[in-house]
């Protein structure tokens, strides 16, 4: 009877531990293409706005941009195709640069050195954890274990 009393006491102890953990919230990236992508992403802090890249993504892999509960509705993207050429990209416009950037603001991108570039726009829903899926076919989307995960990013487009 003792034995079973602390059996069940040992199964009830971690149970608690393991429902009390916190949940595990990001924003990541993943890479549905045979290409190697560069990914930027840009989003408004308690500071203001900010741009910054360049994440390296692999063929077929997902990498996590910003790590905890996702603190903006909206955040935004730019990808580059490094393999075939393209690009993912919208109509919001962000300062970014060649080279590993943090860039803190949205004005006078070419005053200050750096490029505009155009991101798309990514509705998180105000959920805390969010994955955004480059694919090479418009409205296609997966599913995570953990968090939502949002439409697929629009096929690249090249620059004529």
């Amino acid at each position: 009877m003792a034995v079973a009393r602390r059996l069940i006491g040992s199964a009830l102890f971690i149970l608690l531990l393991f429902a009390s953990a916190p949940a595990h919230a990001d924003l990541k990236v993943c890479n549905d293409t045979d290409s190697r992508v560069g990914v930027a992403l840009g989003y408004k802090d308690t500071k203001g706005w900010v741009s910054e890249g360049w994440w390296n993504i692999g063929p077929r892999s997902c990498e996590t941009l910003l790590k905890g509960d996702l603190i903006a509705r909206y955040y935004y993207v730019y990808a580059v195709d490094y393999d075939r050429g393209g690009s993912w990209g919208g109509k919001a416009v962000m300062c970014t640069r060649d080279k590993l950037f943090t860039i803190r603001g949205l004005e006078s991108c070419e005053d200050r050195g750096y490029q505009r570039t155009g991101f798309f726009e990514v509705d998180t829903t105000e959920e805390p954890d969010w994955t955004v899926t480059l694919n090479a076919q418009s409205n296609a989307s997966g599913s995570t274990s953990q968090g939502r995960t949002g439409p697929a990013a629009t096929p690249p487009s090249t620059t004529q």
